[in-house]
């Protein structure tokens, strides 16, 4: 059964400030459990923008199967063999997919918020909506996040109307506080899920198995190879089937190869786990309160997680990384909330130089480059500068630089909310301070000064 509302964008829904779940587009495609596997294939090759199908035992819901984990599933050796011909119910036995129901009369802005709180293989999973009648539907998680922004938006313009005219109902006041706060917890999932997503390609699963088992491979193909010379030293003259297939299978060059190819695949397996190490270092989920850290750990994990913006531009421009690292002391601060800090800077710094290198024939500007410099001042203080040799800040945006809200990037771009937080970070929470010194035409620095214990 097919039946859903009109695909629309995020401003022709006419959404508010308190738009539910029902307002969103809704997919209510069902299938039933025992029919095959390739029923699936058919109705997602049918529905490219179709996210997930609902599954059904007798007309009754069952779950849902999402596009992106069935397709990751078939994609597997053997898979499409085993499952497209037997009943669906076998497949969701098997992967028995997590269901996450939420109701149609929820606000777009919790529901957002409870979204991006799934762990990091679910995050990106679509929606599931009941409605009172007891139906089910499904929303797109990047519908839900369009029109997550779509009501930003609205709360941004509505907040900058009441500060101009200096009047604030009570009413309207309340339900903008509860927006803000929520953004701005929002903005913080949203940044962890690109985090995610940002090395997804990077890991996958079967990471643990190759990792564990990669040594005892190369172990094993050293046996065998040393096997195979023993044999050709006391045997030198094989039957005339052996040296065929020796030919045919180029055996000189397998043995030559077969060590370095297993040595690369080792390679792979620890730089793997070194940006995992690096994101769970820069993220540090698991650690709210105060801690000792090496400030220079922060950094370098940051600029690890930003590594594909650094490199890979269009115009074959990469991003140069300058680091004048001085002696720090540890520091005592609140080691995930910084290095925030440390995300954001570096993120606004990548977006100016894009900018400037796509004037960069007109302007003449010199190689795109980031410098990182850190010093210690008696061991009381810690200061890190981050500069960029971007277009610079003029000193109108300069000003409003730390402001709620404030921002120079289109609508969808940025929420203003990045810089305004870096600030609240280091001043209040840590007792620091954080300036911007910039030059239009000669680029922006961040400097940070941070007192080693602030207790």
């Amino acid at each position: 059964m097919l039946a859903i509302h009109s695909m629309t964008s995020a401003n022709d829904l006419n959404l508010q400030l308190d738009s539910t779940l029902k307002e969103l587009p809704m997919w209510e495609i069902q299938i039933e459990l025992n029919l095959p596997g390739n029923k699936l294939i058919k109705h997602f090759e049918q529905e490219p923008l179709l996210p997930g199908i609902i599954l059904t035992q007798n007309e009754t819901f069952v779950g849902m199967m999402s596009r992106r984990r069935f397709f990751e599933h078939m994609s597997r050796p053997y898979s499409f063999g085993l499952f497209s011909m037997r009943p669906i119910e076998t497949l969701y036995n098997f992967l028995q997919p997590d269901v996450f129901i939420l109701d149609q009369d929820m606000l777009i802005v919790e529901a957002t918020q409870l979204v991006l709180q799934r762990s990091p293989e679910l995050v990106y999973e679509p929606i599931i909506i009941k409605n009172q009648s007891g139906n089910y539907g499904i929303v797109d998680f990047h519908q839900l996040l369009l029109a997550n922004s779509h009501i930003h938006s609205l709360t941004l313009n509505k907040l900058q109307r009441v500060e101009e005219q200096s009047q604030l109902a009570k009413a309207g006041f309340r339900d903008l506080k509860k927006n803000y706060s929520r953004l701005l917890q929002n903005e913080k999932m949203a940044a962890l899920g690109q985090l995610v997503a940002g090395i997804a390609h990077e890991v996958n699963n079967p990471i643990n198995f190759i990792a564990g088992n990669i040594a005892h491979a190369i172990d094993y193909s050293h046996n065998l190879l040393h096997l195979i010379n023993l044999y050709r030293k006391y045997y030198p003259q094989p039957v005339d089937e052996i040296k065929t297939a020796i030919l045919e299978n180029e055996l000189d060059f397998i043995v030559n190869d077969l060590p370095d190819l297993l040595t690369s695949m080792q390679t792979g397996c620890e730089r793997i786990t070194q940006i995992v190490h690096s994101l769970r270092n820069f993220s540090r989920l698991d650690e709210s309160d105060r801690k000792i850290v090496d400030i220079h750990e922060g950094i370098d994990s940051a600029l690890l997680i930003l590594r594909s913006r650094l490199n890979h531009h269009k115009n074959d421009q990469n991003i140069s990384i300058i680091k004048k690292y001085g002696n720090l002391p540890l520091v005592d601060c609140y080691a995930g909330l910084l290095n925030q800090v440390f995300m954001n800077i570096l993120t606004n710094a990548i977006d100016a130089l894009e900018e400037s290198m796509v004037n960069s024939q007109q302007l003449g500007l010199t190689k795109p480059e980031i410098r990182i410099c850190t010093e210690n001042i008696n061991n009381q203080h810690v200061i890190i500068r981050i500069a960029d040799n971007g277009l610079g800040i003029p000193e109108d945006v300069k000003k409003r630089l730390f402001d709620p809200f404030f921002t120079t990037k289109p609508v969808g771009k940025g929420t203003g909310l990045g810089l305004s937080i870096c600030y609240q970070i280091i001043v209040e929470k840590h007792g620091g301070q954080m300036n911007c010194v910039s030059t239009v035409g000669k680029g922006a620095e961040f400097i940070i000064n941070i007192p080693v214990n602030s207790h």
